[in-house]
């Protein structure tokens, strides 16, 4: 799957297909592994992951840069605050 143009994340999570809280979750295991200040990409289909994704990133203070629609769900970007 293509990435949309931007910031180049460290890590690409695929999480097509699945049903959210598993987005999150799997968002929550992986971005400790990113070093802080950058940025990690979440692929999801899940309605609910438009909402929840940017949510999670203010309720744990990491910054949502950005959403970009693909051709089967969206990409969201996230980048590591601490």
């Amino acid at each position: 799957m293509t990435l949309p143009a931007g910031p180049r994340p460290m890590i690409v999570i695929d999480a097509l297909g699945r049903k959210c809280p598993i987005p999150i979750i799997m968002l929550a295991e992986r971005i400790r592994e990113v070093p802080i200040g950058r940025t990690i990409a979440v692929l999801a289909d899940d309605p609910a992951a438009k909402t929840d994704v940017p949510a999670w990133c203010m309720m744990k203070s990491h910054k949502f840069i950005a959403i970009t629609d693909l051709a089967q769900g969206w990409s969201f970007l996230i980048k590591r605050n601490y």
